[in-house]
């Protein structure tokens, strides 16, 4: 637990990490807006941070993972004064704007799930936190960081000197660019809302004592958030792109209402993008998880995003997949004819002479690599070694570790790759997948290349093995009978 090492935006350096509570870590992250289908841009942010969940639960804490689901209040516009995006889209499919929170809130956990993204131990809603939101409100008016015009409530910025620190925005810079007529009943064109008023024809609106409307989106993210894990919490993370404004006037708004700091630790994850223009719905280039999920691996999806480190880019293309399917696949056969030598091996002691499989070292080494803010696609490096290096003692017949040796490896394999990065298969049907199912299809097809030998078909014989080939599986013929292993 001590080496764990995490950048954090707000300091811009990285930290050793210690959490509030010994043995205990509190984490939010904002959640989707739950307006349409989620893409692959959702993929990297919650795949990202599944993984450091992972991690933190394999390092002994007991982790609360609170994740959003907003279902109002997020605006169009990048100070928050259009329309909601929920409604907006309402409108355009004719039904009610809870219709589509619903529908895309459940079509989000099935991408999820599909993904293997463990789900949030809570995932709560905006609108079910309407009376916390007003209450919040309240305190800031009443102790004067906040200010009501026309029934909409807005955060003074120039209330809070510190406004900025966590994206390095100057409060004068704020000015520059925002359109005057939209911000005309603000103080200043930064301000941003915590209540917004609304008439008839916004369907999603309560009554507050500022008459009826409906919360701003940055406000519900600083309810949800401290109403689960405290005032003071462990880590909040979420996009780059939300660390302004929206993070930014959280922090805001929470510090001035509670008179203690926010978020201790803030990880924010880099984006997908594609020919390095970033993957958006605005921008209309994004691709749904559903339509990825038909076209690839789940695996494989998950495995692509992990080979980038969570801070950076990864640029999204029919190759870069191609490459991480051919990848996953070679880990995956190669766990498979491990396990088949489990089973085949006879029970007894390493051979004399025989090196150990150095498993101490392959842990540390991938420790090191996730202790240094979660480096996955060194941690993966590390699988490859282990990986490489057991093929080869399986290759050389003469220096077979032991068969607990390899039994403690696929634990090993599992606990890394499958409970951490979770791009080996968790549970016992997954198993089965990889190893077994595999295991049995490729014993078949070398039963049958050896009975076609035997009946001196040898073109037949060698058309399986050049198709296999193609598949990257080389085969081996002996006098003893045919091997087989992923190249």
């Amino acid at each position: 637990m001590d080496n764990l090492q995490i950048y954090n935006t707000l300091s811009r350096r990285k930290e050793k990490f210690t959490p509030l509570q010994p043995g205990f870590v509190g984490i939010y992250v904002c959640g989707p807006t739950v307006y349409s289908h989620s893409h692959l841009g959702h993929a990297k942010s919650y795949i990202s941070f599944d993984v450091i969940v992972r991690y933190l639960r394999y390092l002994g804490y007991r982790v609360r993972y609170v994740q959003n689901i907003t279902d109002v209040g997020h605006l169009l516009g990048d100070f928050q004064d259009g329309e909601d995006r929920i409604e907006k889209q309402a409108r355009l499919e004719k039904v009610e704007p809870m219709e589509i929170v619903e529908t895309y809130a459940r079509s989000y956990f099935e991408d999820m799930d599909r993904l293997g993204v463990i789900r949030p131990d809570i995932s709560p809603r905006a609108s079910g936190h309407i009376i916390e939101q007003i209450e919040m409100t309240k305190i800031l008016l009443q102790k004067g960081y906040a200010y009501e015009t026309a029934g909409n409530v807005y955060f003074d910025i120039s209330r809070f000197p510190q406004y900025g620190k966590l994206s390095g925005r100057k409060l004068e810079e704020l000015t520059a660019g925002v359109r005057i007529e939209v911000a005309r009943d603000k103080k200043h064109p930064a301000d941003f809302a915590l209540w917004k008023a609304a008439d008839a024809r916004h369907l999603m609106q309560w009554a507050s004592p500022w008459g009826k409307g409906f919360p701003g989106w940055h406000i519900e993210c600083s309810c949800m958030s401290t109403k689960y894990l405290g005032q003071t919490f462990d880590i909040h993370g979420g996009g780059l792109e939300n660390v302004f404004p929206h993070h930014e006037c959280e922090i805001a708004q929470s510090e001035c209402a509670f008179d203690k700091p926010f978020a201790r630790y803030w990880i924010h994850n880099n984006m997908i993008t594609i020919d390095g223009v970033k993957m958006s719905k605005s921008l209309n280039n994004f691709i749904s998880i559903k339509d990825a999920l038909n076209r690839y691996n789940a695996s494989a999806i998950r495995y692509f995003i992990l080979t980038s480190h969570y801070r950076s880019p990864v640029d999204f293309s029919d190759q870069a997949l191609a490459a991480a399917e051919k990848g996953l696949k070679k880990l995956q056969v190669s766990i498979a004819r491990i396990q088949q030598a489990v089973n085949d091996f006879p029970d007894v002691k390493k051979a004399a002479g025989a090196e150990g499989l150095r498993l101490e070292q392959y842990i540390a080494s991938f420790r090191a690599a996730m202790d240094d803010d979660f480096n996955t696609p060194q941690a993966i490096a590390a699988v490859f070694d282990l990986i490489t290096e057991v093929n080869r003692r399986l290759d050389a017949q003469d220096r077979l570790p032991a068969k607990e040796e390899l039994i403690r490896l696929l634990e090993t394999l599992k606990q890394t790759g499958g409970d951490v990065l979770g791009i080996f298969p968790a549970g016992e049907t997954g198993e089965k997948q990889v190893t077994e199912k595999f295991s049995a299809v490729m014993e078949l097809l070398l039963d049958l290349r050896l009975e076609l030998r035997k009946d001196k078909k040898f073109e037949l014989s060698d058309q399986i093995r050049k198709r296999l080939e193609k598949s990257g599986i080389q085969i081996k013929d002996t006098r003893d009978g045919s091997t087989w292993q992923y190249e």
